[in-house]
């Protein structure tokens, strides 16, 4: 315990905490929309474009966000709309763009020596989060919940039926795509701790979880939103008293929780 609490002692620390645990709660709230429609790979999709937009952002000595930030909303765009005109082959192109954006990274990294620059965002870093992305991770989950809220009725329709709320005269694909805005900016500000490699699973495994407790999709929400938080927390810990990466803590959180979920059902039934 008096481990723990030195640990958080230290201002970078309090700053990825609350940083971390704003965005990966967002993270869960969307999460629980894209596992609900299928739509799980986007978040992997946009974490390894996000990877190849750093990488030419660091090679051409630019603003990472500057960078990052439009060319993971433009992906976005690009995939929901995949997505949704080509259903059957929308798995298929976020794995084919997902992959590429991998290697152009990768290669981009190699070619001019940046991969040390980079490597903090492939595997994520407490150390990286300043005081304008503890700025940046408030101002989105505000945004993002007050979305959510304000929305809730229609963005419930169109999680669970997307046709009934076509017929009621609800813009459907307006409300897609801000799904997908809202989800590259989670990816976008989550990068720095989780990592690209690892934020889609911060954006998946809570809504996984929560599915092993409760159907209604209110309650899915708030199990997810609790579940993300708790794994978070403790991830950021474990990733200090080990001397690991805090994403690579997060994630085994967040599976911990998630086997141990498994468990429970198992035994309930």
């Amino acid at each position: 315990m008096s481990e723990i609490l030195e640990i958080l002692s230290y201002p970078f620390v309090i700053r990825a905490l609350v940083a971390g645990s704003l965005i990966s709660v967002c993270a869960s709230v969307l999460g629980v929309i894209l596992v609900l429609k299928h739509y799980s790979l986007i978040g992997h999709g946009l974490s390894e474009i996000g990877f190849a937009s750093l990488s030419a952002a660091s090679a051409l000595n630019l603003s990472a966000l500057a960078v990052s930030t439009p060319s993971v909303i433009a992906a976005s765009f690009v995939i929901m709309f995949v997505s949704q005109k080509y259903k059957t082959a929308g798995d298929i192109a976020i794995a084919v763009a997902s992959s590429a954006a991998l290697a152009f990274g990768i290669i981009i990294s190699s070619i001019t020596g940046s991969v040390s620059n980079t490597g903090a965002y492939l595997f994520g870093s407490v150390l990286a989060v300043s005081q304008s992305d503890l700025i940046f991770s408030v101002a989105l989950s505000f945004a993002v919940m007050l979305i959510f809220i304000i929305f809730y009725n229609r963005i419930f329709l169109i999680t669970y039926n997307e046709d009934y709320a076509r017929s009621l005269g609800i813009n459907t694909a307006f409300y897609q795509f801000v799904i997908s805005v809202l989800t590259a900016l989670v990816v976008v500000s989550g990068m720095r701790i989780t990592g690209t490699l690892l934020i889609s699973g911060v954006i998946i495994l809570p809504a996984v979880t929560a599915k092993n407790f409760a159907s209604r999709f209110k309650t899915l929400i708030i199990i997810s939103g609790v579940i993300s938080f708790v794994a978070f927390t403790a991830g950021l810990i474990v990733s200090f008293i080990f001397n690991i990466p805090a994403g690579a803590g997060v994630i085994l959180s967040n599976t911990a929780i998630l086997i141990a979920a498994k468990i429970l059902k198992f035994i309930k039934n």
